[in-house]
Parts: C-alpha cells; structure tokens; sequence
C-alpha cells in the first residue's frame, strides 16, 4: 500500500494512528470517524462536523504509546475545549508530528485488543483479547497462526474466558461477531500479503450498546 510505502521511504519506525487506521480501513477493519488537522480553527471545524464530544491526539510515527506523554485529551465538548486542547496539546508534545487527530467519541463499556506478533518459529499469529486498561491485568487472550478462516476466527472468541460480555450484556445487544472475525482473518492476510509489518497492536476496540465494533486506537510498527 501507498501508505506503507511512503513510510518505508521516510524510515519512521511505524505508521501514525491515523495511517494505522487507513491501513485497517482499508482491509475492512471498522475504525473511528476523525480527521487530521493543523490548526485550532481548522480542530474546531472538524469536531463541528464530527459531532461533540470529541477526542484530541498528537499523531506521529514517533508517538507509540501517546497516553503516557500527555498528548490526548478527552471528552470535549465545546469549541473552547477544542481550541484549549490543541494548544495544550501542540505546546507540550515533543516530537515531530503530523498534525492533531480530531476523533470522534465511541461510547461502549466492552473493549477488545487484537493485534499482531511475528514469532521466529511460526511465523505471523494474530491475538485476541479482552482490551482497554484490563489488557494487561487478566491476560485473557488467544492466538492463532495466520492464514486462518472465519470459522477459526470464531473459535478464538470462544476460547475467551470473558467471552459472556460478547453476547446480550446488561441491557446492551450482541457483539457483532461477524465483524469481529472478518477483522481477525483480515490482519492475518494483511500479515501475509504485506511483510514489512512487524506488529499490529488494535487497542481499544470498542463494542458500543448497538453491538457495533470500532477500532479506537491502532498502530502498525514496521
């Protein structure tokens, strides 16, 4: 892919979020409507159009981990609270970026993490697991080499130990399952048709009320 490519050629070390998501996008994986902007008129005018509240990163290839740097700001809801976050946001960062990333808000309680690993014996696995701020504490993921077919991908969702708050969960619908899959067997392909990916790290992946599925924060390491 272009993307890709364009990366290569730069040497950054990964994509940014938001090339990350293009990338996902265009292999069929649900991501967050957002926008790439440069100024706080311009940051105002994306969440106008995005719809409030909204979400402000700092995105750049050299920002892995942007939580622990300070460079998000959540829940804004007024064109002051944008115009404020980006100055805060642009003042404080302190790497090279491409510009702020205006997201829009995904309300959900559920969260997944899938993501990518290339192990020296078996070659690309694709993980899945139960996401957000429990990722690293309950450890409930499964693996799968790629390539692997939807009926595998399935499997991997219940072999998950949390795998009850995918189906009817306190007043909320049913994850979509089939969506959740086509993603799983779509980063193995991805794996396979494009080597020069070493990781895939999809974390949050947000299941909203309706059962939706949305890629909320993704990296592509090269």
């Amino acid at each position: 892919m272009e993307v890709i490519q364009t990366a290569l050629e730069r040497g950054v070390p990964a994509l940014s979020e938001h090339q990350s998501k293009v990338v996902l996008g265009a292999w069929g994986i649900p991501t967050t409507r957002e926008e790439l902007v440069h100024g706080a008129k311009e940051a105002v005018a994306a969440a106008d159009t995005i719809g409030y509240p909204v979400v402000l990163k700092a995105c750049s290839p050299y920002l892995m981990h942007k939580s622990e740097k300070g460079c998000i700001r959540f829940n804004l809801n007024t064109p002051r609270q944008v115009q404020q976050a980006y100055h805060d946001i642009t003042g404080s960062v302190d790497v090279e970026i491409d510009g702020i990333l205006v997201q829009e808000t995904i309300q959900g309680q559920r969260e997944l993490v899938m993501g990518l690993t290339r192990d020296p014996q078996f070659g690309p696995c694709v993980m899945l697991g139960l996401g957000g701020t429990a990722t690293e504490i309950f450890k409930d993921s499964v693996f799968r080499v790629a390539p692997f077919d939807r009926i595998e991908a399935l499997d991997m969702i219940n072999e998950l130990r949390s795998k009850a708050m995918l189906g009817p969960f306190r007043g909320q619908e049913q994850a979509d399952l089939l969506t959740i899959c086509q993603a799983l067997v779509a980063i193995g392909t991805m794996a396979l048709d494009h080597p020069e990916i070493s990781e895939i790290d999809i974390n949050p992946l947000i299941i909203d009320p309706k059962g939706r599925v949305t890629a909320v924060d993704a990296l592509v390491v090269l």
